[in-house]
């Protein structure tokens, strides 16, 4: 494994392969990011994975310090993998030049995430952006857990005809069913289970749903998060996965998408 950081020596390295499969990443490194690589590597092409924790994405300063880091440990984790290369850029490597394609931010960014969190998915897009421009991957593995943002990056490559193909992944869980995510890291032993009881719930209640649909009643469900301990929600909704609106027929296809916290974690999924 090849660890680089400036986008002039990965530029050297990776010209001359026939494409890459790229693992675009903020550290933290768990089971979702190692299903993501495993499954990178039925491409047979060489693999990249960037560790950047990218602050314009960020709308507290204190959410970008509190991003749990640890280096060592995913360059470890890395090199057990068999990676190719591990990108760890600069600020300035990703920000100092001016991108080809301007950012193309679907109305899906108004909502859920992008209700909350004010800039978080134009600096999503900016930083993908910049990066497909550096690296040019052939594909981007990317998994369903973030499946707004996953929606979001998809129509920017679709409307700017950018060649690179998004690899959908499912959302790999923990065995208590809490979505593999670096900010369990922030969450002791007591949080890790309210996050597991409002999965289950969550997941039961959905089940149900399909066989009647009159049970999806938004604020009976978020005052049952919070009685499961939950100390804020940010949204709980029901959208079609395919055109991201909100559900209004009982055969349509939908996922629950919720956001909440357990005291300054914020924790999001979609069942």
């Amino acid at each position: 494994m090849k660890i680089i950081k400036d986008k002039n020596t990965l530029h050297k390295e990776i010209l001359k392969n026939n494409g890459i499969s790229f693992i675009p990443t903020m550290g933290g490194l768990h089971k979702g990011h190692v299903s993501l690589i495993k499954h990178s590597k039925k491409s047979k092409l060489k693999i990249l994975v960037s560790i950047f924790i990218n602050p314009k994405q960020f709308n507290k300063k204190s959410d970008f310090m509190s991003y749990p880091r640890n280096t060592k440990k995913d360059i470890k984790l890395l090199k057990k993998l068999k990676i190719n290369y591990l990108y760890m850029p600069s600020f300035k490597d990703i920000y100092g030049f001016k991108p080809k394609n301007k950012i193309f931010l679907d109305n899906a960014s108004k909502k859920l995430c992008g209700k909350f969190r004010k800039g978080h998915f134009e600096g999503v897009l900016n930083v993908v952006n910049r990066f497909i421009e550096i690296i040019k991957p052939k594909y981007i593995y990317l998994g369903k857990k973030d499946y707004q943002q996953l929606y979001l990056i998809k129509k920017h490559i679709e409307k700017k005809k950018i060649k690179s193909k998004i690899i959908e992944c499912k959302t790999i869980r923990e065995n208590n069913g809490v979505a593999c995510s670096s900010r369990n890291l922030n969450l002791d032993k007591n949080q890790m289970k309210i996050a597991s009881n409002i999965f289950f719930y969550l997941s039961n209640l959905k089940k149900k749903i399909k066989k009647n649909y009159n049970l999806l009643n938004i604020n009976k469900i978020k005052k049952e998060l919070i009685n499961l301990g939950a100390d804020k929600i940010d949204y709980l909704e029901n959208y079609n996965i395919k055109s991201f609106k909100k559900v209004k027929k009982s055969n349509e296809k939908f996922n629950i998408f919720f956001a909440y916290y357990i005291k300054n974690t914020r924790l999001i999924d979609n069942i």
